[in-house]
């Protein structure tokens, strides 16, 4: 089961919601609402989808709108995790128009930027049907939203891969050359790991393999630019004596072959850093 509906305390998420709407406000807050809009004046909006996808950052738009606004009714009408069309209204707000208004922009930004990397997922995500493979995001996140796009990835139906330097022990290539070779760096790696603390190490080819299976010492192989045919081939090697997941290259169009391999995980950094930003308005 995909956890498609994954959602995160409010107190994780706001200081990040915050954080936006301070940079919004700017020193002097909102100049054209308080301008133009009186502050007696109610209105009805709607967060309005403008074309299909898969829904992530209602949330989030909550918390933009309640920060600007407690006083504020919302209503959530589709929400994270869930499909939508072209007119589907995903939120309702009532209440002061220059609330409304001023939080609108910020609630939007996320919205459509997290929309967009689970509707990306989503699409990947498809191409595994009929495999035990599972699609995961990596760490090309945007700088400061790396907790709300690898949620988003959630609601796309994908994993995470780790969040930082500190969950886990990921051994690349560079990691390699600077420790010397595959077996100084796994054995250093199992030295200093904590018996809660996993250990992936990356290859190119079939021989790095055969070599960290004579090591030992890893948990998880990055099976990085390999051809489809090399997959399969490194798949037979391990015979599920160790997690694989396959990375590097790894668009749309390559997933379902590369999944019917019987790689376990298929990690993208596409996910995160090419989604398009799903089009939501808000309309009065």
């Amino acid at each position: 089961m995909t956890p498609r509906h994954t959602v995160l305390p409010d107190l994780v998420l706001e200081p990040l919601v915050r954080g936006a709407l301070t940079e919004d406000l700017g020193s002097f807050g909102d100049v054209t609402t308080r301008a133009v809009v009186p502050g007696s004046v109610q209105y009805s909006a709607r967060i309005n989808a403008r074309e299909a996808g898969v829904v992530s950052g209602m949330q989030v738009a909550l918390i933009a709108f309640r920060l600007i606004d407690p006083s504020l009714h919302l209503e959530l009408l589709i929400g994270d995790g869930e499909s939508c069309l072209p007119g589907d209204t995903l939120m309702t707000i009532e209440g002061r128009a220059a609330s409304i208004l001023s939080a609108e922009r910020v609630a939007l930004n996320f919205a459509g930027r997290m929309s967009g990397i689970a509707t990306l997922t989503a699409s990947f995500v498809a191409e595994t049907k009929g495999t035990q493979t599972r699609i995961t995001c990596t760490r090309k996140t945007t700088p400061g939203l790396r907790t709300v796009e690898k949620l988003a990835v959630l609601h796309g139906g994908g994993f995470n891969h780790r969040f930082g330097l500190s969950d886990a022990i990921l051994i690349k290539d560079n990691h390699i050359a600077a420790a010397g070779g595959i077996r100084p760096v796994l054995e250093a790696a199992r030295a200093h790991a904590s018996h809660m603390m996993k250990v992936e190490i990356e290859v190119d080819r079939l021989t790095q393999l055969e070599e960290v299976l004579e090591v030992g010492g890893a948990d998880v192989v990055l099976l990085d630019n390999m051809d489809t045919g090399t997959l399969k081939s490194a798949v037979d090697l391990v015979a599920g004596r160790l997690v694989l997941e396959a990375s590097g290259n790894m668009k749309r169009e390559r997933i379902a072959e590369v999944a019917a391999t019987g790689v376990d995980y298929i990690s993208s950094g596409a996910l995160t850093h090419s989604a398009r930003t799903l089009d939501l308005g808000l309309d009065f």
